[in-house]
């Protein structure tokens, strides 16, 4: 007992003593107090302030130093201010009621003649104008587009309009923004440059350059990437990397040259990227000599940063250089992020023989990789990104680990460069290269929307031909992939109306590990009723159906007048179906997407075509293997003609080739779909009044999503028979040709060949081709026809062997 009591007297003493001693400190600490601190919650928080010597406002940490720079609370307030309706999205702001009749149509308001809009957003509407989208009737229109310039809001710019709020009030279809699509390219002005707009965007989507991630309505705004007014409207570099003639490595690893800010918005990141230049296989430059009074506010680097800027030329330093930075300008995005990726070439798109392979001329610089883009811009919500798969060609780097981004690019494999390579240059091509790919983009891109529609408004939005930015949120089954967008030749090329299976494409049978059904459809187009059914058809028929890779005959009738009765024409081993034309007869008609045709593989011929079955059969094995292209028999191609200063078209026989003409050729059922809902109906309607077009716009069209020429096969001994002179069928506006036989083996004359009547026939159907080839480059905006001398023959063919180890024999026969 006396022995407890001690221990208990002990016990207490030494908490007295402990109490006395340390009580003064131990008080300091919060969970001593009882009550909550009161500290501040900024960076960095210590548990005792008056054990750490103050040297920074926590302040001034947030601003990084810079007391003009607004706070994070402050920039999330200036937010709030501008997206009223930051809880936007497609299910609360848009009407998907207006898109339910006739589909994804766009408008576009009257211009105002007292106030033109810029440079670049003409171009804008010029691009959406000629789209398959537009709409001249805002009745019809799902999408409304302001005529007012609303890129530029930085009030201090020459460029921006005033009053905005008080002109779209005063529109009757603005509706508070609702179903409305607005442009931005800048906001905001100095110091702060926040997103203030200048005005109420109300419940419009916004297509904005330079996102903060933070206001970026997922599912509902779209980012775009900062362009200049020299942006070709069309066309654009090609972005391609030629085998073995670019090194994965380049003479420089890394580099930068542009202006560093003093102060501001923007400056802390440019003001560090002198620490990382080595002067070897580091380049980083910057100059401060820019702007008003630069030298009022310049530090001690400024004169030798001014000299070592102008050591080196910006072009060459991104031929030369495997990854290019692209910091932050004053805004999160810059003009860097176009210059990184686009392709510089010695003739660009100034100089047309530069645009199509195999026309450069000596003095042509072979287009050179595209750097990979190094990303430090923290918060930059990346053009396209709900779409686009970012980390497959550039390096999305941190703004405050600066230091670490050399030895990060230093680790990265040299395949993986290379494969860094290919895509930034299939990105800039696909998506980049032109404002009108640009505005497509934007129409088309989105993420996926509401998980089920209603039912009244999914059947009747099945029936319409919607642009993606509706359809995909409306209908997300039936959406692009992310897939489709970073996989050549690329969403807007991959239409999800056709399928939205990835083995119905001709492009994915590669990386599927799949090929394309083994049997065809052969189409044959009638223009020539009189003398109806002639030898030659009738020829032609018995050949197509004795291939034992056919599945069917479709016979296009193309004249107001019925067609024959069934007894008429002949019994065939394969189905025979008669379908009729769409009315007024037109040249497109044969590229329509005809529900009858099922199999992957089409065989376009003409009434008076004349090929074997062993032809016929040979072509097809060919075209299996390379089902992405046009396989054909009759060839053509085109050059530049630098007297004329314009393409030139020719149908003379030369190791050159670049068309092969659908009246004899395998192509896959993809490009009807293709050829009628991706081109707009303007120019379908100009290759109808042209006439004689129809084959080149479809080589054209195969040749822009492929990049590739097409495939020659060959053909039997030469033989030509004739037939009578038939009257060709006048319907509409559409003359056709008087009949005239060809066979596989014999060309087309030049028109200078020609007598008489027929001519003069040809020589006018010379002339619109020559018209047609220049029309098409003008509107694509460069030639896409690719040049070839591949002829593919089949083993032993003429081979002085024994006719029975031949597997194609009938190939030389007559």
């Amino acid at each position: 007992m006396q022995t407890r009591k001690k221990y208990i007297f002990l016990t207490f003493l030494a908490s007295w003593l402990l109490l006395f001693f340390l009580g003064d400190q131990l008080r300091r600490f919060a969970f001593f107090s009882g009550r909550k601190a009161e500290a501040q919650r900024n960076w960095p928080r210590w548990t005792d302030r008056t054990l750490l010597k103050a040297f920074a406002d926590p302040k001034e940490l947030q601003n990084d130093g810079d007391p003009s720079l607004p706070s994070p609370q402050e920039r999330r307030a200036a937010r709030l201010s501008v997206y009223k309706n930051s809880r936007c999205r497609m299910e609360t702001c848009f009407d998907f009621s207006r898109c339910q009749q006739h589909g994804f149509k766009v408008f576009t308001y009257p211009r105002d003649r007292d106030q033109p809009p810029s440079e670049s957003y003409s171009k804008i509407l010029a691009s959406i104008e000629r789209s398959r989208y537009y709409t001249p009737d805002p009745e019809e229109a799902c999408l409304f587009i302001l005529s007012i310039d609303t890129l530029d809001r930085d009030h201090l710019s020459a460029q921006y309009v005033r009053n905005v709020d008080e002109k779209i009030r005063g529109f009757p279809l603005w509706n508070g923004g609702r179903n409305h699509l607005i442009f931005n390219l800048y906001s905001g002005t100095w110091p702060n440059y926040t997103e203030d707009l200048g005005f109420d965007i109300g419940q419009a989507i916004l297509a904005k350059a330079s996102f903060y991630s933070q206001s970026f309505r997922p599912g509902f705004d779209i980012s775009i990437p900062l362009f200049s007014k020299d942006h070709p409207q069309r066309g654009g570099e090609k972005g391609r990397l030629h085998r073995d003639s670019i090194p994965p490595r380049k003479k420089y690893l890394l580099v930068f040259k542009g202006k560093r800010y003093l102060t501001g918005i923007g400056s802390g990141t440019r003001n560090a990227l002198h620490h990382i230049h080595n002067g070897k296989d580091i380049i980083s430059l910057t100059t401060c000599k820019h702007g008003k009074d630069w030298e009022k506010h310049k530090d001690t680097r400024c004169d030798k940063d001014n000299v070592d800027y102008e050591k080196f030329d910006y072009q060459e330093l991104l031929h030369n250089s495997t990854f290019c930075i692209v910091p932050r300008g004053r805004r999160l995005g810059s003009f860097r992020f176009l210059e990184a990726l686009q392709v510089w070439g010695g003739q660009g798109n100034q100089g047309p023989p530069a645009l199509g392979s195999g026309d450069c001329v000596p003095a042509c610089v072979p287009p050179q990789a595209a750097c990979i883009p190094v990303l430090l811009s923290d918060g930059w919500e990346l053009p396209f990104a709900e779409a686009i798969d970012w980390g497959k060609a550039a390096v999305v780097g941190n703004e405050r680990l600066l230091l670490q981004v050399p030895s990060i690019v230093r680790c990265i494999h040299p395949e993986r460069v290379l494969a860094f390579q290919q895509q930034t240059q299939f990105l800039w091509d696909a998506y980049f290269s032109s404002v009108d790919k640009i505005v497509h983009t934007t129409l088309e891109v989105s993420p996926p929307g509401p998980p089920s529609p209603a039912p009244e408004v999914t059947a009747r939005v099945l029936r319409a031909s919607f642009g993606q930015i509706i359809k995909d949120r409306l209908l997300p089954h039936r959406s692009h992939s992310r897939f489709l967008w970073n996989t050549l030749p690329g969403g807007l090329l991959a239409l999800p109306d056709f399928s939205t299976h990835l083995g119905d494409f001709p492009f994915y049978y590669l990386q599927h590990g799949s090929s394309p059904s083994e049997k065809f459809t052969a189409f044959i187009r009638v223009v020539s009723p009189a003398g109806f059914p002639s030898q030659p058809i009738l020829r032609l028929i018995q050949a197509v159906s004795g291939s034992q890779y056919c599945a069917q005959i479709l016979v296009l009738w193309s004249c107001e007048q019925p067609p024959p009765p069934s007894g008429r024409w002949p019994q065939t081993t394969v189905p025979l179906t008669i379908i009729r034309g769409r009315g007024k007869v037109r040249s497109c008609d044969r590229f329509f997407p005809y529900a009858a045709i099922q199999t992957d593989a089409v065989l376009s011929l003409d009434e008076h075509s004349s090929l074997s079955t062993s032809e016929v059969d040979f072509a097809f094995v060919v075209w299996r293997s390379f089902p992405e292209r046009i396989v054909g028999f009759l060839t053509q191609s085109h050059f530049w003609d630098p007297e004329q200063r314009r393409w030139a078209y020719t149908s003379k026989w030369t190791n050159e080739l670049s068309i092969v003409l659908t009246a004899a050729a395998f192509y896959h059922r993809y490009y009807h779909s293709l050829f009628t809902e991706y081109l707009p109906a303007a120019l379908r309607e100009l290759v109808d009044s042209l006439g004689a077009c129809e084959d080149i716009l479809m080589n054209v069209l195969v040749a822009a999503v492929t990049k590739l020429p097409p495939i020659k096969v060959t053909q039997h001994k030469q033989h030509k028979d004739t037939v009578p002179q038939q009257v060709g069928c006048k319907d509409g506006d559409v003359e056709t040709p008087p009949a005239t036989e060809w066979s596989a083996s014999s060309p087309r004359s030049p028109p200078a060949e020609g007598k008489g009547t027929s001519g003069v026939g040809m020589g006018q159907r010379f002339s619109q081709q020559q018209d047609c080839l220049t029309q098409l480059a003008d509107w694509f905006g460069y030639m896409p026809l690719v040049s070839s001398q591949l002829r593919l023959d089949p083993v032993l063919f003429k081979d002085q062997v024994s006719v029975l180890r031949k597997k194609y024999p009938r190939l030389e026969r007559p």
